[in-house]
């Protein structure tokens, strides 16, 4: 490894643009961005709502306002049926709230898992945290504030995925130091994608074409670090049967990333520290020293400055390996890249068990999508402990658990999840995702009663899955009970005719339509596609 040409290590500020002149930050304003939707192409899609920072009011319905990929100059209405036209309004409080206003529309919102009855005021807390607002059942988007100016070009994503503004800046710092020799340490807390961006470091430095050595120093003996690290001479110790090259030997001429530093043995702090300073190695029973370029990467997610006041970890070895620093956001902090991050891991998955087909849009608008808003609501609002990992190996379970399904299957293991670990700090616990089977006390299908039913029915603006919930027993219940009820309108029962009038009548509002001819949505939409009144 070069150290640097005075000798010292080198402090970059994290203010600095690549050239070296000072980047003026960009003022945050609210920003909607999509979590969810029928079409999960429009997941990622964001919409900026400057009028709300200047004191004005904003509209949320189907038809407005643009959602526009970031960077991208032009997008498009959120577009699903279900929504009403009418809009929602959004307006700002004192304080640097929003006050979200049902009105006239019909659609029904769920705002951070609660029902929303006429109107909510959210905190400059709750804003900044990220509000989840599920609309219809089917879309789900994020209230928040956010910065960053777009989504940059494919090659300076570097494997790094979702648009927050706390992603941005780790690109941008990425950028600002990938070319430098600097040793470079990782902070973040564990799941939060350290060893990705030290490979990105790599990737878009001028050390690309050598080798990039990775290891995890939480895993190895303490009694075999150093001879793992810095090699071994064969009978320097009980089991030494040859000569060992050690990962420093290994990476030279590229990158060694030590993850998880924090663990690194006394004696091995020592041997680094002199490392990093000459750019030398001696193996384990040799007094030869080797010289290696090598670029250090290292990680940790604990608290190191604790750890030397503890007398466990040692200040010079951390000033040199924090040559400059990347902090990395938790999951909870890019609440508005769980969308992306979902998708992107569902497809992933889906593709290797030759399923991704399953993910796109129905051609039908009014079937229920693959992916249920209500289940992407609840992982919204999840803390999230175990972060980018955790949210993998989620999508890992439901893809498998979903296998050969003809809907997606949230599975006790997900549930278990949702259940068991407590919401973020103030935010309520979230309901049930929509497929999910009813919470309330199950009941049979017999103690219900036909007015009971129909109660339930208007009372949940006939939403089928809403009123089984409400009632206590199973979609499939629900769907007996309403064939059996001579009073209870079903989508098929209707004549083209009715069809028609009333979707000429209610200019097409499906929400309207369902609430007029008291039927489900779902199923009238399917009927006006069948009979053409709507073609998308």
């Amino acid at each position: 490894m070069k150290p640097s040409k005075d000798g010292s290590t080198v402090g970059l500020s994290h203010g600095m643009g690549a050239a070296g002149g000072r980047t003026a930050p960009r003022r945050a304003v609210p920003t909607l961005t999509v979590l969810c939707h029928p079409d999960l192409d429009r997941v990622g899609d964001r919409a900026p709502l400057p009028e709300l920072a200047r004191g004005g009011t904003a509209a949320l319905s189907r038809q407005e306002p643009s959602f526009a990929p970031p960077g991208a100059a032009s997008g498009a209405p959120l577009g699903d049926l279900h929504l009403s036209r009418k809009p929602l309004r959004l307006a700002p409080v004192a304080g640097g709230g929003v006050a979200i206003s049902l009105g006239e529309s019909r659609t029904r919102v769920a705002v951070d898992g609660e029902p929303l009855a006429a109107e909510r005021v959210l905190s400059a807390a709750e804003v900044a945290r990220g509000a989840v607002l599920e609309l219809a059942g089917r879309v789900v988007v994020l209230l928040h504030p956010a910065a960053s100016a777009g989504g940059p070009p494919a090659a300076e994503r570097f494997g790094l995925v979702g648009d927050s503004d706390g992603i941005a800046r780790v690109r941008a710092e990425v950028r600002r130091v990938a070319d430098l020799t600097v040793p470079v340490l990782l902070r973040g807390e564990s799941g939060t994608g350290k060893e990705l961006v030290a490979r990105a470091l790599h990737d878009a430095g001028p050390r690309r074409r050598a080798p990039f050595v990775g290891v995890n120093l939480g895993a190895i003996p303490p009694s075999l670090a150093a001879a793992e690290l810095f090699g071994a001479v064969r009978g320097a110790f009980t089991g030494a049967v040859r000569d060992q090259e050690g990962f420093f030997r290994r990476a030279d001429g590229g990158t060694l990333f030590l993850d998880e530093i924090g663990e690194a043995p006394g004696e091995v702090q020592t041997m680094l520290l002199r490392t990093l300073e000459t750019g030398e190695v001696c193996a384990v029973g040799s007094q030869a020293l080797h010289h290696v370029d090598v670029r250090v990467i290292a990680a940790t997610d604990s608290n190191l400055e604790e750890r030397i006041r503890a007398g466990d970890f040692r200040a010079p070895l951390l000033h040199r390996l924090s040559g400059y620093e990347i902090w990395l956001p938790p999951l909870t902090e890019r609440r508005d890249d769980i969308g992306r991050l979902l998708v992107h891991f569902l497809r992933e998955e889906m593709r290797a068990l030759g399923e991704e087909a399953r993910l796109a849009a129905p051609a039908d608008p009014a079937r229920e999508p693959w992916l249920p808003a209500g289940l992407v609501a609840r992982l919204a609002l999840h803390p999230w402990p175990g972060n980018v990992r955790q949210l993998r190996n989620v999508a890992r379970q439901l893809a498998i658990g979903s296998r050969g399904q003809e809907h997606l299957e949230i599975g006790p293991a997900v549930e278990r999840l949702l259940a068991a670990s407590p919401a973020a700090p103030g935010i309520p616990a979230a309901a049930p995702e929509e497929e999910a089977e009813p919470t309330a006390p199950r009941r049979r299908p017999a103690e219900v009663s036909e007015d009971e039913l129909l109660a339930a029915l208007r009372a949940q603006r006939w939403d089928l899955q809403a009123t089984a919930t409400a009632l206590g027993i199973s979609r499939t219940s629900l769907y007996a009970l309403i064939e059996a009820s001579p009073r209870a309108r079903k989508a098929g029962d209707l004549t083209p005719e009715e069809i028609a009038r009333c979707h000429r009548e209610c200019g097409g509002d499906l929400e309207a339509m369902s609430e007029r001819l008291q039927v489900s949505g779902r199923a009238l939409g399917r009927r006006l596609r069948e009979l053409g009144l709507v073609t998308s």
